[in-house]
């Protein structure tokens, strides 16, 4: 049977990977996916619940729910202060990955150009590739803080250049963008007169600074693309619940492109979704303290482990560690990690080439046991170290 050369080109992620080999060990410390071990509030539960006993399990329009499309302008509005037309420039999708591929697949024809900024989500890069499109990648170094050169980005832009994506917070650096960044891109994008697309899923997950989105710039209403997602905000990973806003053709296009691939998001998660936005008694601020108390602890761990480099996490619920000088690539090192030790990291070759002697840790475990997963770390380079293996 014929596979397509673009299936073929498509790889499993070396974070998907370790992820996988993690269910080998009984005793394993996990740290490799961004999936949180919070179960949603009731309140979304219960919604949830409500609806499948309604027999609300039918399909919704192709992009969501009305009222929930409208609970989202609303959200957008409050957030942004934009105004955004619930049946025009919204789409539901199943997760923040859905609405990442809709655009893709709208925007890029073979050839055209996409500007990512690594450290980057690998499903970026792939997803341009399986539309044909063509990455192309400017390089921010963690001793700078990931910071954006401006020169690069403009010197990037060819005639061919469709798109910049952006992530922010981002993941995996954990870098939170300044309003300067944003600004200076937007601007950039004017001038060019290409899109861009910021995935803001981590935008209440900032624990220095202030979020700064791509819809807080006014009069880039025809070439921003926002997507959020229920996931990371309301701890709603598996409901797979998603959207984007933007302008009514590209909506509309991604409209009819998600027939042919979902027909809707699951029901049920968007009758949670509308309880979510909407519910006066769901307080998720305790999420926030939970994920601030564990970066906090995780970070000084780290910074206390002899051999390993990492900047404070800003944002999201990573933490993006330099372990070059125990001369091992990402995989090798985490392979050697988990093998030796149990504990399960992502390769930071998975957020792109120049990341090779990274690895990405999720902190979305309890403390005792980020607790035990880096005092096993610690022995592990403990005993490399020992061995004069980095030497």
């Amino acid at each position: 049977m014929k596979l397509s050369k673009t299936a073929q080109m498509i790889e499993i992620s070396p974070t998907r990977r370790l992820f996988d080999l993690a269910k080998n060990y009984s005793d394993v410390i996990d740290f490799t996916l961004g999936d949180p071990d919070i179960i949603p509030a009731k309140e979304i539960r219960d919604a949830a619940i409500s609806a499948i006993n309604a027999g609300k399990t039918r399909y919704s329009a192709n992009a969501g729910l009305i009222e929930l499309r409208k609970s989202i302008a609303e959200h957008v509005e409050k957030l942004y202060g934009r105004k955004v037309d619930p049946e025009k420039e919204v789409i539901v999708t199943v997760g923040a990955m859905e609405a990442l591929y809709l655009t893709c697949m709208a925007m890029i024809d073979p050839g055209d150009e996409v500007i990512l900024f690594d450290p980057y989500y690998p499903n970026y890069r792939q997803m341009v590739e399986m539309c044909g499109g063509v990455p192309v990648i400017i390089h921010t170094e963690s001793s700078e803080g990931f910071h954006i050169d401006m020169a690069k980005l403009k010197a990037a832009i060819t005639p061919k250049t469709i798109a910049i994506i952006i992530n922010n917070p981002c993941n995996p650096s954990g870098k939170v963008w300044s309003k300067q960044e944003v600004d200076d891109i937007a601007k950039i994008a004017k001038e060019s007169g290409i899109a861009v697309i910021s995935d803001e899923v981590y935008r209440t997950l900032i624990y220095e600074g202030e979020h700064y989105g791509i819809m807080n710039v006014p009069g880039l209403e025809d070439q921003a693309v926002l997507i959020d997602s229920f996931s990371k905000e309301f701890c709603m990973t598996g409901w797979r619940l998603g959207y984007a806003v933007a302008n009514e053709p590209l909506i509309s296009t991604m409209t009819r492109l998600s027939e042919n691939v979902v027909a809707c998001a699951p029901l049920a998660s968007q009758h949670a979704g509308i309880a979510a936005l909407t519910d006066s008694n769901l307080d998720m601020q305790p999420v926030y303290e939970k994920f601030k108390e564990r970066r906090d602890y995780i970070y000084q761990r780290a910074q206390a482990i002899p051999g390993l480099v990492c900047n404070k996490p800003q944002g999201t619920f990573y933490l993006f560690i330099d372990v070059s000088k125990f001369g091992m690539n990402s995989e090798v090192f985490a392979q050697r990690l988990i093998e030796s030790v149990h504990v399960a990291v992502a390769p930071g070759i998975a957020y792109g080439k120049a990341y090779d002697y990274f690895i990405r840790l999720a902190y979305t475990v309890d403390i005792p046991v980020i607790a035990e997963g880096m005092d096993r770390m610690e022995r592990f380079i403990k005993s490399i170290t020992e061995c004069g293996e980095n030497e």
